[in-house]
């Protein structure tokens, strides 16, 4: 049939399964809006206050779901602000489609109005990008572009459609949608080398990222920590995988880790390293990272291999098949001298200390669990907040916990917590921020509002930038620059002024008290927690040091 390019990118949408759309109009993609106007049963386009929270939107909606988020945007400063979420995406290898306008092809390369080049800007920041020049190739191009998105290594990819090829006509064929199936061979002697050194192993550490949740390899995992009986620690990526409370689960490892993973690690003799990178955030010091320790490593990505870290052995492939394939190799093992040092650790780990008078973070996070319940998804923006919320939330299930690891973007949290929320139903969305985050995209409250998502924001409002505070503290000698804005923001007021409800909370029973009104509210809710400017995410380990250089208070 004889299609204009809109409506063949509505069709495609609808072919690839879309049925969620972020974005906000403009003049180079009106003909894409009014062909959703007419596909608008079929795909609900959300429009929210800023493109950069449309993108962050379509992350959380992709986190949430294991989906292709999809985000659409104007040309110019529609497309530029998606770059921030795009890499966002791009660096915990979220897969999502950026679809943007540009000027029609013959004002391409003239400075024409609202014009940038925005494949060669976000080239570094995407697995793939097109610009379509023909509208013959449009259908296609956007089949690759969620092909690629979910293939592999999971990631953002985009899309630049010029206003001309949008209203020029093609024939369109229907297409099935075709995400090829991944089929990880590894060699039987390479795999028998692994096997090899599992089972030798006396004290083992499971260390597991982001690609144990994008590969779905949850009961892998598990299967082979009790099958071999070996503790196990997670990056903030990989939250959830591994119940609270499961005796194999040590907890977050890294810069903010507990005690017992940064120990176990050090004094393994095996790291089995799952889906994960090895980034400067958890091997602060590559060169003495498990140093008493052979490693193993298995990841879909080859280019992850010996960058970070030097592995003794590898396996590159999908996680779930290679567990899969791993698995019968691994003997039935116990390691009862290493758990026993492991749990004499967890002994001796941080606790920080009640309060009774004023609001401590791991209290009020412990009070948000008990009330939200189990099913609750947890999105973060990026600061204290956010390793507190690592440390303390009791971690049950998969794509829960929805946070920036890699680029660290504040303002994250809203946009993703609305995606999240269109995506999860009726499960309760807990956006924790802090003040500085919070400051940075809280005009997504209005979408919140106009699309009815109760949505419970709980803001740790200590009236500073915490992290660098906190850093300035332990190593600029207490010089404060620019870290308290003296901001003067009242938000039970500003929640009101968006529609939404505000309430202000100085104790951990106020708290209580509001957040059980909020889980009845039919839309967003904002709660203020007063913290103390000098709280601190503990422990910690400083940038480029070790497990002996940990700070506990």
């Amino acid at each position: 049939m004889l299609l204009t390019g809109a409506d063949i990118f509505a069709e495609v949408l609808v072919e690839q399964g879309v049925d969620t759309l972020f974005g906000y109009p403009g003049g180079a993609v009106l003909n894409l809006y009014d062909s959703l106007y007419h596909y608008r049963d079929k795909i609900h386009h959300v429009m929210t206050a800023h493109e950069q929270g449309a993108a962050h939107a379509a992350d959380g909606y992709a986190r949430a779901t294991g989906k292709t988020g999809v985000v659409l945007a104007t040309s110019g400063p529609g497309a530029t602000n998606l770059v921030t979420g795009i890499a966002t995406a791009y660096m915990d290898s979220i897969p999502m489609v950026a679809i943007t306008g540009n000027v029609g092809t013959s004002l391409i390369g003239r400075d024409s109005f609202q014009e940038v080049y925005i494949t060669g800007i976000t080239m570094p920041i995407t697995k793939h990008n097109f610009v379509v020049r023909k509208v013959d190739e449009l259908a296609d191009i956007l089949r690759d572009a969620f092909r690629i998105a979910q293939t592999g290594r999971k990631g953002p990819v985009l899309v630049d459609i010029p206003k001309d090829v949008t209203s020029a006509k093609a024939e369109f064929v229907p297409k099935k949608p075709q995400i090829p199936e991944m089929h990880t061979y590894i060699e039987q002697k390479d795999l028998e080398q692994a096997a090899e050194m599992i089972n030798a192993a006396e004290r083992p550490v499971i260390y597991f990222g982001g690609g144990v949740s994008a590969s779905q390899a949850g009961e892998e995992l598990l299967e082979l920590a009790r099958k071999a009986e070996i503790p196990a620690a997670y990056t903030i990526m990989a939250a959830g995988v591994l119940g609270y409370g499961d005796p194999l689960n040590m907890g977050l490892l890294g810069m903010h880790g507990n005690r017992t993973t940064n120990w176990a690690v050090n004094e393994a003799d095996l790291v089995l390293a799952i889906g994960t990178r090895f980034s400067d955030r958890v091997a602060l010091n590559p060169d003495q990272f498990a140093k008493r320790a052979k490693i193993l490593q298995i990841d879909i990505d080859p280019s992850e291999i010996n960058k970070n870290v030097e592995v003794d052995h590898s396996l590159v492939g999908d996680v779930k098949q290679v567990l899969q394939q791993l698995l019968p190799l691994v003997k039935p093992a116990k390691h009862p001298d290493w758990m026993a040092l492991v749990q004499s650790w967890q002994a001796q780990d941080y606790h920080p200390k009640n309060s009774s008078t004023r609001i401590t973070p791991h209290q009020l996070i412990g009070k948000i669990c008990e009330l939200a319940g189990p099913d609750a998804v947890y999105v973060t923006d990026v600061g204290q907040h956010q390793m507190w919320a690592a440390q303390y939330i009791r971690h049950i299930r998969p794509r829960s916990f929805l946070t920036s690891g890699g680029l660290g973007t504040m303002g994250f949290g809203y946009g993703a917590a609305i995606g999240a929320k269109l995506a999860v139903g009726d499960r309760p969305v807990i956006h924790l921020t802090g003040d500085g985050s919070f400051h940075m995209n809280l005009n997504e409250a209005c979408t919140a509002v106009s699309y009815e998502l109760p949505i419970i924001t709980v803001i740790f409002n200590n009236t500073v930038l915490g992290m660098v505070r906190q850093w300035q503290t332990a190593f600029y000698e207490k010089r404060y620059s620019s870290t308290d804005p003296h901001r003067k923001t009242n938000y039970v007021k500003l929640a009101e002024g968006f529609g939404a409800k505000g309430y202000h909370c100085e104790s951990v029973a106020e708290f209580a008290q509001a957040f059980e009104q909020a889980l009845k509210s039919k839309g967003p809710v904002w709660i203020e927690c007063v913290i103390d400017k000098d709280e601190k995410v503990l422990p910690m380990i400083p940038a480029g040091g070790t497990i002996e250089d940990m700070i506990m208070d």
